[in-house]
């Protein structure tokens, strides 16, 4: 397996801080790397390095001569004047050729931009967010790449449009991607080799050969013999110093070899200290006082836009320790669907009754309500120098410490901030409220996964009400155990969890094949011998043969299936075993086991759909 790019000894820095230094990185033919790390860590600026878009202050990047690489921002820039097919034909090297007119056209097939919400001809402002994405991942595939470099590819985007993103790299061939993201589902399903860039270890960054399970546990391994070690060497330091303060009688050149040798110890405890600290972002949303049992009520709830209905005959409650997770595509109807419940807009039928004294945090997918122009001090303290915590005063800077941010940046105006401290700020300002209900849109965009993390833990915890939209579909799962999901019909359909959610979806799959598969057969009710013939007759030669490989596959296809549900079954009743609910790692590693067996689930009946499509099931 050839080296299509690699790193030697680079470095760069930010404003003065070192993201990474003496790094070593490279991709190798078809690999599928997912590329983690903590925010600040410089994953977004390797990724530029590698696609030339900055220089390396320091160190050597080599590329193979075959390299044809194509790079995808985390937010492209597009001309909205342009229609998509113009937009793809002027991505590729030629666009009067007419190899790459027929690859535009092809890229257009494969991504469904010629469905009603996209459209070949429509200009690009007209199509919302991701749908852009789309065309802008489409304009990159018109290079030819055989390195795919991707920043956050997922943000923005909906759950149905990262599993449609999933499958289709999955499908590729002949690809390597090199993919920036924090959606843990999304690396388990469709990376083989997992990078953390990060400070805390010696090299610069954690290389895993295997999915983000196989990562979570050589982790582990990692983190603990790093801990180990330190801990070992401050026992060496203690002992050295010790021996040097009884001022022991020695030769002077073994008592100045001890005093050199302590000194190496002091510097690489220092350095195991620094790498091994805790990072983790401190959340706690604390008490809130008495909830009542029911926060809110709606009955026969419904909201349409420009005469089209986004859901009716909406029956809900919302009770003191609800946990409610809003899925569906961009635009469906989910922040909408809130602000009608908060009575921010007027409902078109159906009726919202309010628990009176409810209060409610609102964290907004836009962030709207950080005020660019304010420092990021002031946004927290608007007077003094402190903020009541939970009941207690705390110095607001050192209050702003425990959200990772730098004393120098206290003073910078909001608008100077990235996405993921914009983030960490609008939740450093929730948890200085003390309300019975979060409401959350889209919290976990630009969050990195120690961040994640505890963020979930804290939700979990939360004694008030919770209401949330998300695209992180492991977030969503471990938080929520309501989600509704916004049916193209205008009906919001009620599940469990994401897998009964998945499997739905997937039988909504079938019985649409069934529908247009009877919708093409003649009308075989006709009493006539010759019609009946010819009817059947038809029927047959619309029938496909199948190969003897899909044959085969067709064959064992139903006990795959079965084998497959009842391996997730066990995993879930492991899951609610009493061993595994006190350890939090053990929770976490077996949470992405359970949502990559759904995949796997959701796959196989995929596959038994075609399958059966194509012999007439």
């Amino acid at each position: 397996m050839s080296t299509l790019i690699s790193a030697y000894q680079i470095s760069m820095s930010f404003s003065g801080k070192t993201l990474f230094k003496n790094l070593n990185f490279s991709v190798h033919e078809n690999e599928r790397i997912g590329l983690i790390g903590p925010n600040g860590a410089g994953k977004s600026t390797l990724l530029k390095v590698l696609a030339q878009k900055m220089n390396a202050e320091a160190g050597k990047v080599t590329r193979a001569n075959h390299l044809q690489l194509a790079y995808l921002d985390q937010n492209p820039e597009l001309d909205g004047e342009q229609s998509v097919i113009e937009f793809l034909l002027n991505a590729s090297h030629d666009p009067y050729e007419s190899e790459n007119i027929a690859l535009a056209y092809e890229l257009i097939s494969r991504l469904d931009l010629d469905s009603p919400q996209a459209g070949s001809d429509r200009p690009l402002k007209e199509l919302s967010g991701g749908w852009q994405k789309r065309v802008a991942l489409a304009g990159a595939l018109m290079r030819r790449p055989n390195l795919l470099i991707l920043d956050e590819p997922t943000n923005h985007l909906d759950v149905e449009s990262i599993q449609w993103l999933e499958e289709f790299l999955n499908l590729s061939q002949n690809l390597a991607v090199l993919t920036v993201t924090h959606d843990r589902l999304f690396l388990e399903n469709t990376c083989d080799v997992i990078i953390e860039l990060n400070p805390r270890y010696k090299e610069g960054l954690l290389r895993v050969e295997g999915t983000y399970a196989d990562y979570l546990d050589q982790q582990n391994q990692a983190v603990a013999s790093q801990m180990s070690t330190e801990l070992k060497r401050t026992n060496d330091l203690r002992r050295e110093t010790a021996w040097l303060r009884r001022g022991a009688k020695a030769r002077q050149t073994k008592q100045k070899a001890r005093i050199e040798r302590a000194d190496e110890l002091k510097n690489e405890v220092e350095d195991l200290q620094f790498r091994n600290r805790d990072r983790k972002v401190n959340i706690d949303f604390g008490e809130v006082g008495r909830t009542p049992k029911k926060i809110f009520e709606a009955q026969g709830l419904g909201k349409k836009v420009n005469d089209r209905w986004l859901f009716r005959n909406f029956d809900f409650i919302l009770k003191a320790r609800s946990r409610v997770g809003l899925i569906g595509t961009n635009g469906s109807g989910k922040t909408t669907l809130i602000r009608t419940l908060l009575g921010e807009l007027p409902p078109d039928e159906g009726t919202v009754q309010m628990t009176d004294g409810i209060s409610f945090s609102f964290f907004e997918q836009k962030k709207q309500s950080l005020k660019p122009g304010l420092s990021v001090l002031k946004t927290i303290c608007p007077e003094g120098d402190y903020v009541i915590n939970q009941g207690k005063p705390i110095f607001a800077k050192s209050y702003l410490a425990q959200f990772h941010f730098q004393y120098e940046q206290m003073d910078l105006p909001v608008e100077k901030l990235s996405g993921g401290e914009k983030t960490r700020l609008l939740l450093a300002q929730m948890m200085l409220q003390t309300n019975q209900v979060l409401i959350l849109d889209e919290p976990t965009n630009d969050l990195d996964i120690p961040t994640l993390d505890t963020l979930q833990s804290s939700l979990q915890d939360f004694p008030g009400a919770l209401i949330m939209v998300s695209h992180d579909r492991y977030f969503l799962d471990q938080v929520c155990d309501e989600l509704y999901y916004f049916a193209p019909s205008g009906q919001l359909e009620k599940f469990s969890d994401l897998f009964q959610w998945q499997t739905w979806m997937q039988q909504q799959k079938v019985n649409k094949g069934k529908k247009n598969s009877d919708s093409t057969n003649p009308n075989t009710s006709q009493t006539s011998g010759a019609s009946t013939n010819n009817s059947t007759s038809a029927t047959k030669s619309s029938v496909k043969k199948l190969s003897f490989k899909e044959q085969n596959e067709w064959d064992k296809i139903e006990g795959v299936i079965q084998e497959a549900e009842k391996q997730l079954e066990l995993l879930q009743m492991e899951l609610m075993t009493p061993a595994v609910q006190s350890n939090y790692v053990k929770i976490q590693e077996l949470g992405v086991k359970i949502d990559a067996q759904q995949k796997r689930v959701t796959d196989l009946y995929s596959r038994w759909e075609e399958l059966s499509q194509k012999i007439g099931v």
